[in-house]
């Protein structure tokens, strides 16, 4: 009987050795997601911002509806852009009850969105209200969304001719500089010939070429490219070169060591181990890309964005201007959030070790 007693107490001891454990890792799980939050959304909690970022919305419609209109606008396209950004905001305070992500990122953006509130409150009575800030140079939010709604359809279509350009030259241009790079950062004869080039060409802007490349392509449309993949090709290259040249020698040695042929050293060793300056060159090649996007789409092009604006402001219709720079800024955020997923993924050994 003492024998059986002690084995029971000894299964007893060990389950509850067991139930311990599972908690302790529960609870692990849990403070690493915490912390992962804390990281992200780190302001402090406030009911008060998160109730003032949906007041905000209100009183600006308030504002909108009470107040008398001196210049000639539209504004029910205004009051129903309102109307959604109120609803969203109180949509998602209540689906804060059912889950903590939403709840830390309500908290952490409420600031921002009453700062936005109040930016949009200021500009409608400036505009619209009393006209302090004059037509055509200051139109009204309210003008801006009223000209979107008008002329969504050249917009959507200037939008798909520079998502065109976009698209195939900042992919050839990143490819091209993932090739160059590492040509350049491995192998030394490819070094001293292509590295004073990269230099040379990297800062000339792209735009400088364009009486050149109007010369020498058929259309305007392949020289539009061509600057893209120009400005996109030297940051990615040199940033890939500069990340295979920065690693660690003895990561090489060690692989050599183990049996590692050439394309072993660059496929598994070099190339993942710049992958860090890769990316800072693509985020630096995104900017400057939609800058030169723009600006070759205003020399030339029948269609585009920046060929939206210069036909825009030809006309002095800078509400349309303010319109097309609003749908570039969304598409640049939709851009970057993109190259933003992709790194978290490649390079998702780095959470944690990095500020």
């Amino acid at each position: 009987m003492s024998s059986t007693h002690k084995i029971s107490e000894t299964i007893s001891v060990q389950l509850q050795t067991n139930k311990k454990i599972g908690l302790c890792k529960g609870l692990n799980v849990k403070n690493k997601k915490l912390k992962q939050l804390d990281e992200t959304n780190w302001k402090p909690y406030s009911i008060f911002w998160q109730n003032m970022q949906v007041f905000i919305y209100i009183a600006a419609f308030i504002i909108n509806l009470m107040l008398p209109t001196v210049q000639e606008v539209e504004v029910t396209i205004y009051r129903i852009f309102l109307g959604i950004v109120i609803l969203f905001l109180i949509v998602r305070y209540r689906l804060t009850s059912y889950s903590e992500t939403i709840k830390a990122k309500n908290n952490h953006e409420a600031q921002l969105y009453f700062a936005i509130g109040v930016i949009i409150s200021i500009w409608d009575i400036v505009t619209t209200k009393f006209n302090i800030l004059p037509l055509p140079f200051f139109p009204s939010f309210a003008q801006i969304l009223q000209v979107m709604r008008e002329d969504y359809i050249t917009l959507l279509v200037s939008t798909a001719y520079s998502l065109r350009l976009l698209v195939i030259g900042f992919t050839v241009g990143t490819v091209t500089g993932l090739v160059t790079g590492i040509l350049i950062g491995w192998y030394k004869q490819w070094n001293y010939w292509l590295l004073p080039i990269i230099k040379i060409m990297g800062v000339i802007p792209a735009v400088a070429w364009i009486p050149v490349l109007m010369f020498i392509f058929p259309s305007s449309f392949y020289a539009q490219i061509f600057l893209i993949v120009l400005c996109v090709w030297f940051p990615v290259a040199y940033m890939t070169c500069s990340g295979i040249q920065n690693i660690q020698k003895s990561y090489f040695e060690a692989a050599r060591t183990l049996g590692a042929n050439e394309s072993y050293l660059v496929f598994k060793i070099a190339i993942p181990g710049a992958m860090p300056s890769i990316f800072t060159g693509i985020y630096t090649a995104t900017g400057v890309s939609f800058a030169t996007l723009i600006v070759s789409e205003m020399i030339g092009a029948k269609a585009g964005l920046g060929w939206y604006i210069n036909w825009a402001k030809g006309w002095s219709n800078y509400a349309k201007v303010y319109a097309s720079i609003i749908v570039m800024a969304i598409i640049f955020s939709l851009v970057m959030a993109v190259i933003y997923k992709m790194r978290d993924k490649v390079l998702i050994w780095q959470k944690g070790l990095l500020k």
